[in-house]
């Protein structure tokens, strides 16, 4: 998934290397401290992560009560889970999931930019931000993800669903079959990012 949407290396590597030298740059005119930008990461790595999201799936992949309200309600089914503190802060203020279900497949973009439920997903993928990806996910779903892998039948429908500062979406992927007998643990190895946005499913087990 990752290598048809991806920027080239050189581009990836030049733009590192630009926040790498800005970030010098604010630190040096003491705009902001070496302190403050661990504490930003650390809050990334620790607190915003995929880890949240797949918490969120696992449980409702093993409770169908939880998976009907976190549909219904997402903001309030959240609040049952242990979850960090601050989910509905910076980018989680309107966290809506939906489902996959046979017969109905879900994806998620942003048209206007890059809106992405970082609370759930972490940061987004350089992909999600290209606009190719954007445009003809949006125009064409069903192409742009036989492409990366998900060739779904043609009676499924597909849902796209653009997130923006009012929602941001994320997807609870069909839970793989031969998986009842998984723990929790076994399951959350199951689920990516990619498969919470929509361009691909869930893993299958060994």
């Amino acid at each position: 998934m990752t290598d048809q949407f991806a920027y080239p290396a050189d581009r990836e590597k030049s733009s590192a290397d630009r926040v790498a030298a800005l970030e010098h740059l604010l630190i040096e005119k003491g705009v902001i401290t070496a302190a403050t930008v661990e504490k930003v990461l650390s809050y990334f790595e620790s607190e915003m992560t995929p880890l949240n999201g797949k918490k969120i799936v696992v449980k409702a992949w093993t409770d169908p009560d939880f998976a009907a309200r976190v549909v219904d309600d997402t903001p309030a089914a959240l609040a049952e889970l242990d979850l960090p503190e601050g989910m509905a802060g910076a980018e989680g203020e309107h966290l809506q999931a939906v489902a996959n279900v046979p017969g109905v497949h879900n994806v998620v973009i942003c048209t206007l930019c890059s809106c992405f439920p970082w609370p759930v997903l972490g940061l987004p993928p350089y992909w999600y931000k290209d606009p190719v990806f954007r445009a003809r996910a949006a125009r064409e779903p069903r192409t742009v993800l036989a492409e990366v892998g998900v060739a779904l039948p043609e009676d499924t429908e597909i849902k796209v669903w653009d997130s923006s500062g009012h929602s941001r979406w994320f997807v609870i992927p069909e839970r793989p079959s031969g998986t009842e007998d998984l723990t929790d643990a076994e399951l959350m190895d199951l689920v990516t990012t990619e498969s919470m946005i929509g361009v691909a499913l869930a893993g299958q087990p060994a």
